[in-house]
């Protein structure tokens, strides 16, 4: 009986490992999370994707040799992950990061400036189909391996990915909708759980996965989209939506190019212009779009710096339609018409320009202003009037430049010579807000009598461009902001005025102080040590960033010292000296029996 049942403990106590071995433990990863640090550190924060690409490929190369999951040495053998493999986290994150380098080329490949050509398109696809075959397996692994959290958020990832493929190959809409709705209730469910972080970062991806899905039903028709609402959307931030930007240009790109076949002529002041190459009305007809999306009354609410972005497409779009025009130049040959028509779309295509620039200048004249009268705010760049003083000189620049441009032509129609008349009047109305924030500067620098001329010059400048604008019954706004500035003008130059008399009246009392303060005897200054002299104690030899003043690290030039010399010898008895005579202490020369008869 006792052997028996040290036998039966002795097979209880084997069976255990066995036990144990059969418990599979579950893995937990933060997938969005990961991914998301993964992308906002290594390129995707600008849209670099070939960045990002090659940080997958060295974290791959980091986790097989962790691993010891290498494919061979030498020849390439592969290795398949299967639930067997996966012993631990980084097994899933080594898939993961596969599924990434296959999504990030294909978005590279996307990104490029022309676009994709059709082989690189097939390749496109090729990578994304690579994707959503590691993002099934990823999903596949973790619903085995991963806890539940786990499970659904690369379940989600499968569906995203899937969704993106179907989305770039412009078919099976249904199916794509289908998977963008999956994942985004997904992440919606995971929002409401967990951290902060994770929640902020969940609510992000369901805001990036809602363009996708509405562009989903606008294809299906289910959705009555308008072109401005696919442009809003495409204005929003994020990777997962560079995809449908892609997809959104391309589609905006068709529909110009099917509604530039209709425009035929560009009209500008009176003058019809033919035009004959395609990519020139693209092009045009870009800039109009932009065009009436800033002057859209809507577009007063938009920030400065969207408006500026905007400003920076149009000049874009001008520059291609310009460089499209003189090409055309070039391969016309000798056909005059053709070049005169040529010559002058060219023409009014560079006049919009200008006019563009002009408007963008007032915009940046506008922020200007704007800082200048709020500079009291902290963590603000303070504007100075020098600054505007600038801006005003690049816009007398461009309206000299455009009045040229106008007045340029032989045959001038009646719509020139107003448009040359506004530009008159604009330059002067310039010339008096660039005199008056010259008069500022002169004022801040404290030189009254020139701030006094210049205020004085600027408020006759401003009130004969007020007359004749009053006489061409312009708009009332450029009148009023005449106005305000012909009052500002006498103001500030009354105060001019004031100040530099009350100084002229205490300068003999201030000179008088100076002369009492005046001392025979200079005063002992406290000397500040340095930094060779004060290298016990820690202070700055630099001095303080807001305060001008000299760094104290070492005197230079360096001070004369005085170092040991040579002593020079004057010896004035060596010429009268007798010095004894050494000849016999001298070696002699030994001579022969010849030598001595040729003496």
């Amino acid at each position: 009986m006792g052997k028996q049942s040290e036998a039966l403990a002795m097979e209880i106590d084997n069976s255990k490992p066995n036990v144990a071995d059969q418990i599979s433990p579950k893995f937990s990863i933060n997938v969005l999370q990961l991914l998301k640090s993964a992308q906002m550190q290594h390129g995707l924060r600008h849209g670099d994707y070939t960045r990002y690409r090659r940080y997958c490929t060295a974290r791959l190369r980091r986790l097989c040799k962790s691993l010891k999951f290498t494919h061979g040495r030498g020849k390439y053998t592969r290795r398949a992950i299967t639930e067997s493999t996966v012993t631990e986290v980084r097994f899933l994150h080594l898939v993961l990061y596969t599924a990434e380098r296959a999504w990030s080329h294909a978005m590279e490949k996307r990104q490029l400036p022309d676009g994709p050509n059709a082989r690189q398109r097939i390749y496109l696809i090729g990578r994304m189909r690579k994707a959503v075959k590691w993002a099934m397996q990823f999903s596949q692994l973790c619903a085995i391996k991963g806890d539940s959290r786990t499970s659904l958020e690369a379940e989600a990832y499968a569906s995203y990915m899937k969704g993106n493929l179907l989305f770039e190959q412009d078919q099976n809409w249904d199916t794509a909708l289908l998977n963008f709705k999956s994942a985004r209730a997904v992440y919606e469910e995971l929002g409401k759980y967990g951290d902060l972080e994770n929640q902020v970062l969940c609510r992000q991806r369901v805001e990036e996965l809602e363009p996708s899905i509405r562009y989903c039903l606008h294809k299906i028709g289910e959705s009555n989209l308008q072109a401005s609402e696919l442009i809003q959307i495409g204005e929003m931030e994020g990777p997962a939506l560079d995809l449908f930007k892609a997809k959104l240009e391309a589609v905006m790109a068709e529909a110009r190019s099917q509604q530039a076949a209709s425009m035929t002529e560009f009209h500008w002041l009176g003058h019809r212009f033919p035009i004959s190459n395609a990519k020139t009305r693209v092009a045009i007809l870009k800039a109009q779009e932009l065009e009436k999306e800033l002057h859209d009354p809507a577009a007063d609410s938009l920030p400065a710096e969207k408006r500026l972005a905007i400003f920076d497409k149009i000049f874009t779009a001008y520059h291609e339609a310009r460089s499209c025009i003189r090409s055309d130049l070039v391969s016309a040959g000798n056909a005059e018409n053709v070049k005169d028509d040529l010559n002058g779309l060219d023409k009014a295509v560079s006049a919009v320009l200008g006019q563009r620039t002009i408007e963008r200048n007032q915009l940046l004249v506008s922020i200007a202003k704007s800082k200048l009268t709020r500079r009291h705010e902290k963590n603000e760049k303070v504007t100075k009037p020098e600054e505007l003083v600038r801006l005003y000189d690049l816009l007398l620049q461009n309206t000299s430049d455009l009045s040229d441009l106008v007045s340029s032509g032989r045959d001038r129609k009646p719509e020139e010579l107003v448009f040359s008349e506004e530009c008159a009047l604009k330059t002067l109305s310039f010339r008096a807000e660039r005199c008056f924030y010259l008069a500022k500067s002169y004022s801040l620098a404290g030189k009254r009598a020139e701030a006094y001329a210049l205020y004085s010059r600027a408020r006759s400048l401003a009130e004969d461009a007020l007359q004749k604008f009053r006489t061409l019954n312009e708009s009332d706004q450029i009148i009023k902001e005449l106005k305000m500035l012909c009052d500002e003008c006498r103001s500030n130059s009354c105060i001019e005025h004031a100040k530099g008399i009350m100084e002229e009246v205490k300068a003999p009392e201030n000179l008088s102080k100076r002369i009492s303060n005046m001392s025979l005897t200079v005063a002992d200054k406290k000397l500040e040590k340095y930094l060779l002299e004060k290298l016990d104690s820690y202070e700055s030899a630099v001095g303080d960033s807001n305060v001008k003043g000299v760094s104290r690290i070492e005197v230079f030039p360096p001070a004369f010292q005085a170092i040991p010399r040579n002593p020079i010898v004057l010896d004035l008895a060596f010429n009268y000296i007798d010095f004894p005579s050494l000849e016999n202490r001298m070696k002699k020369d030994k001579k022969g029996f010849i030598s001595r008869l040729w003496r």
